[in-house]
């Protein structure tokens, strides 16, 4: 779509810019540092959808923009282009993944057993309106357990395979080196497995909920149970150029994998992603379970979603429509115009001809 680039004016925009920075305020380390502590969630889903896991610098694209989500992104993956690519950290595999969390609603009783974590489903959402008093809202210690949880949990799915019950996909090995990546590769279609799973994993989470959200309610062919949801902590390993493998620190992930009955078993959908984010992974992995055989333009056909979610380049094309694009609508005017002009003239040429059949009184 075409339009013209804004001129003059230039102290009219730097104003404008002014005026919106003078909405946010001083931005320090210090509210910076308490953005991270007061809204993990929310830091985990920017870190998320920009495919970069910095807290520090996610509390500062936050700070910047003022709270916009979108904007707060863009500045994220702007930033991490710029940063060198120094190793390829190994596959986190789910057994070796520090559980938080884990629950299954497919199975009441799971290899390793159900951990309920840090979650807010089985509360009553209550407005805490006593802070806009006198009064601080101070959550409640958490009393230990005589038995603490295992830090590490089995896989649900590779125990599923074991009996038969969910088909167990061949896959290719691929050298860490060759592994497709989508940061750096277009999207193509159909799409590598790799480029769809790092595309969801990205996706903007609204937009996933949205388009999940339909499937669950019938527009699509699958209906998912939650097989396996986990919150935890992975190791970042990578190999020093001696050869020693090391890790240089953990990082919060997600992952969802959901099932529906096929005539050969369980069918399975999966998604993961950087920091803790159920709402986006349960939506992921719905998509990506009713994705084989969906109909052309379905919402769950894997073109449809993939482009859709998109957060950056989403956002920049709708927010695109606010720049001038005084040629083309004014062509669009000119256009309706000169149709109207035409019918007009059609008209009275088609009158004049009447009047000129007509019989003479």
């Amino acid at each position: 779509m075409a339009y013209v680039a804004t001129r003059g004016g230039e102290n009219a925009i730097h104003q404008a810019e002014c005026l919106y920075r003078s909405m946010t305020g001083t931005i320090s380390h210090q509210r910076v540092d308490e953005v991270k502590k007061a809204l993990p969630f929310l830091i985990d889903r920017v870190m998320g959808e920009a495919s970069l896991y910095e807290p520090d610098l996610a509390a500062l694209a936050l700070s910047q923009s003022g709270g916009d989500l979108y904007e707060a992104v863009l500045l994220l993956r702007a930033w991490r282009t710029t940063q060198p690519r120094l190793a390829i950290a190994k596959p986190v595999l789910q057994d070796e993944i520090i559980t938080h969390r884990r629950i299954s609603a497919a199975f009441k009783d799971i290899p390793g057993g159900q951990i309920l974590g840090p979650t807010l489903d089985y509360s009553h959402r209550i407005l805490a309106t006593e802070v806009l008093g006198a009064h601080d809202f101070v959550p409640e210690a958490v009393t230990p357990a005589d038995k603490p949880a295992p830090a590490y949990h089995p896989s649900l799915a590779a125990w599923q395979k074991a009996e038969g019950l969910v088909q167990d996909y061949p896959h290719e090995d691929v050298s860490r080196e060759d592994i497709p990546d989508i940061t750096r590769e277009p999207l193509l279609f159909p799409s590598p497995r790799a480029h769809t799973l790092q595309s969801l994993a990205r996706a903007d989470t609204g937009g996933l909920l949205a388009l999940g959200y339909s499937a669950m309610r019938g527009y699509g062919n699958a209906h998912p149970t939650v097989n396996e949801l986990r919150l935890g902590e992975a190791d970042v390993v990578v190999t020093h150029p001696s050869g020693t493998e090391f890790s240089i620190g953990r990082v919060k992930i997600s992952q969802a994998e959901v099932v529906d009955k096929k005539s050969k078993g369980l069918s399975l959908g999966f998604s993961a992603t950087l920091g803790w984010n159920e709402v986006k992974v349960i939506s992921a992995a719905t998509l990506d379970l009713n994705a084989e055989g969906a109909a052309k333009g379905s919402p769950v056909e894997e073109e449809f979603f993939l482009y859709h979610t998109e957060p950056v380049e989403a956002s920049g094309f709708c927010i695109h429509f606010k720049l001038p694009h005084y040629v083309t609508f004014q062509s669009s005017l000119d256009a309706i115009r000169d149709a109207k002009k035409n019918a007009s003239a059609t008209k009275t040429i088609a009158t004049a001809e009447k009047r000129e059949e007509e019989p003479a009184l």
